[in-house]
């Protein structure tokens, strides 16, 4: 009887084991796509043009653990290594001194402390067009945020100091926090 008991229980902790086994491999962390830095991005149409950023990062602070200001921002290709001029950039900044930036909808020119720039470098200088010449709306929706990231959409009118304007569309982003991320 005692031989019964004992192939029993090293039945039991066989089976125990392999169940175990078979529970910790199916919940593989491969699972959660939020974690594969293939799916972090920022992209936009400039006027209708689809660009994926590189060099993008989100970055942001504030006090007693607020969002007093973020920023977004990349280069439409990766930075040059033959010393030719970067490619054009997108970044937009939201300040909210003493405040709280959460999930919601910003935009200029309601939102003061908002700021979008497209950014065209020349040899003759910085050909910019931002949201600071008139009163062209762009819009931020931030869907989430917090310090592992942040995840929304953007849309909006950018315009030169000489008035010339550009379309931003279908702008979406979803960025880990202080990273650098390339498409």
């Amino acid at each position: 009887m005692n031989v019964v008991f004992f192939n029993n229980r090293v039945f039991k902790v066989f089976f125990l084991l392999i169940v175990l086994s078979m529970g910790v491999s199916s919940c593989s962390k491969d699972d959660d796509i939020s974690d594969h830095p293939q799916n972090y991005y920022f992209r936009a149409s400039i006027d209708n043009r689809k660009v994926d950023f590189h060099s993008v990062k989100f970055q942001g602070g504030g006090n007693d653990n607020r969002w007093e200001h973020i920023v977004i921002g990349g280069n439409e290709k990766s930075t040059p290594t033959d010393g030719s001029l970067p490619s054009p950039s997108l970044d937009f900044e939201i300040w909210k001194q003493g405040g709280d930036i959460k999930a919601g909808t910003y935009a200029t020119p309601a939102e003061e402390g908002m700021i979008a720039r497209y950014a065209v470098q020349t040899n003759n200088g910085t050909l910019l067009y931002n949201t600071s010449v008139a009163d062209d709306v762009f819009t931020v929706h931030i869907e989430s945020i917090s310090k592992d990231g942040i995840k929304g959409t953007f849309s909006g009118k950018l315009r030169s100091m000489e008035g010339q304007a550009i379309d931003v569309t279908e702008g979406s982003f979803n960025l880990p926090y202080d990273e650098i991320i390339n498409p």
